[in-house]
């Protein structure tokens, strides 16, 4: 079922005409939350509320948080920021003895505002202690079907561009991506002795991506995704596209059949990304290096970094094997409902910039 004909407008949310054009997608979002719900109930899972405040908000060098301040009983002021994701305290709560959890989280992330952005939006997480991230890839695909069936439909689109979410997800590695999409022989850029800069610019530059001078690995590969990968996927059923690069997955332990790959994945609708999701990296002391390497990145390219939660990095030492994702649950019921922006589907939208 289509519930987006009449949403686009430019009169405030509040608007009584407006609220009624928009409120079936968002009781369509109600009821996909419930069933949502209820499939994790029925496999045993248990739900979880994370506290939003935390030491550290996350640490990927491109997400931006926002900052607050506690002011103790003894007036001290302490360093406080919204959090960028529930990732740190659900791995807290697998160290403290949970087995299979889920949150439907408010998330913030400063400087993203788009169609398929907002400033403040909910993150479905859910993870599975002694579990391969097969068994969450499997997940993916299950929880994109029961959203579509719920709103009442099978197929789903984005800017003209259909999928069945009926149909089984189709598995593609980042390499076999950036081969089929881009011409790009991704794996002989990553080396032993790292990744190699130029010979992704030159291969980048060949496939009509102009890097800049300043641009390392890293901010090329994501360059070639963005503008050549993934409008590509998930284009009549969704990809789950696999195996990236292990210095693109920090949070992600290294593949058992190559380590320069992670065990990281990501699926995508109609060129939309949707989740994101790990075997779970579990070394402390790995952890702290590639998060401090993270926050040296931030620095370097955005003048700021935040602190490494130092109780995350202790609760690792106690943390079993899992995996887990993080779900865009916003973007799902866009896609489930037929929604163009993810404005229209949320309750009390943040005002548009001007």
């Amino acid at each position: 079922m289509d519930y987006a004909g009449t949403m686009s407008t430019d009169r405030p949310w509040w608007n009584a005409d407006v609220h009624a054009d928009r409120r079936p997608a968002l009781l369509a979002r109600g009821r996909i939350k419930s069933a949502m719900r209820a499939w994790f109930d029925e496999r045993g899972f248990v739900e979880v509320e994370t506290a939003i405040l935390q030491t550290s908000p996350g640490n990927e060098a491109h997400l931006h948080a926002y900052r607050t301040e506690q002011i103790g009983t003894d007036l001290e002021r302490r360093a406080l920021y919204l959090h960028t994701s529930p990732e740190f305290a659900c791995k807290k709560l697998l160290a403290a003895g949970e087995k299979k959890i889920f949150t439907f989280a408010p998330v913030f992330r400063n400087r993203e505002r788009g169609p398929l952005h907002a400033p403040e939006f909910t993150m479905l997480e859910w993870y599975r202690a002694d579990e391969p991230y097969a068994a969450v890839m499997d997940d993916c695909g299950e929880l994109l079907k029961l959203a579509v069936k719920t709103a009442g439909a099978s197929l789903v689109s984005w800017r003209g561009d259909t999928a069945d979410a009926r149909a089984a997800p189709e598995q593609l590695s980042v390499a076999e991506a950036f081969s089929r999409y881009a011409g790009i022989d991704l794996m002989a850029t990553i080396t032993p002795a790292g990744n190699d800069r130029e010979a992704l610019a030159t291969a980048a530059t060949a496939a009509g991506i102009a890097p800049r001078a300043d641009d390392d690995w890293a901010d090329i590969f994501a360059k070639v995704l963005t503008a050549l990968v993934e409008p590509k996927l998930g284009l009549g059923r969704a990809t789950l596209l696999t195996h990236y690069p292990a210095s693109e997955a920090p949070l992600a332990r290294a593949s058992e059949d190559d380590a320069r790959l992670a065990e990281r994945f990501e699926m995508y609708c109609c060129g939309v990304e949707l989740a994101n999701g790990f075997g779970e990296l579990t070394d402390p002391q790995a952890q702290r290096r590639l998060l401090t390497a993270e926050m040296d990145r931030k620095q370097e390219r955005y003048g700021e970094r935040y602190p490494v939660d130092d109780d995350f990095i202790a609760a690792l030492a106690h943390m079993p094997a899992a995996s887990g994702c993080a779900m865009g649950f916003d973007r799902v019921v866009m896609l489930a409902t037929g929604a163009t922006r993810i404005d229209q589907i949320l309750w009390t939208p943040q005002p548009p910039e001007h």
